[in-house]
């Protein structure tokens, strides 16, 4: 336990120094040295900003694609469970939610209602089973729900 405290404790100064020091620490070459662990901070930080992932509001879709893939990717809605909601965006050019076709241009919904993102969850999961080349009733409920 005692031990456990003192790590506690180191943490605690190192945090501290951090703080006080704008983000700026050295290493301590000798682990008995009482020097302080921070520099000073410099008169300017540079910051290195991490660019953000764009968010795309439309897909062209290539050749082995679906929806479930389109949906789980990370600038897309990064879960798979999402697809419906591509799937009813797009009700005028997908027949099938299961046939899709290289070079189809995809809207991609960014507004969606918490309602409409747990309906489209709650089909994803729910669906039942599927077959290439018909709408499923269940597709179809979901469409004009």
């Amino acid at each position: 336990m005692r031990q456990a405290n003192f790590k506690l404790l180191k943490l605690t100064t190192l945090a501290i120094a951090i703080a006080a020091t704008g983000g700026c620490v050295t290493a301590k070459t000798n682990p008995g040295d009482k020097e302080a662990m921070a520099a000073p901070a410099p008169e300017k930080a540079v910051v290195a900003a991490t660019p953000m992932k764009k968010e795309v509001s439309s897909y062209t879709v290539a050749k082995g694609d679906h929806l479930w893939g389109i949906s789980e990717m990370g600038d897309i809605y990064g879960t798979p469970y999402n697809w419906p909601l591509i799937y009813k965006s797009n009700a005028s050019q997908i027949n099938d939610a299961d046939l899709i076709f290289p070079g189809q241009e995809l809207d991609i919904p960014r507004n969606s209602s918490q309602g409409e993102i747990d309906s489209a969850v709650m089909h994803a999961k729910t669906r039942g089973a599927w077959s290439m080349g018909t709408t499923e009733a269940s597709d179809t409920a979901y469409l004009g729900s």
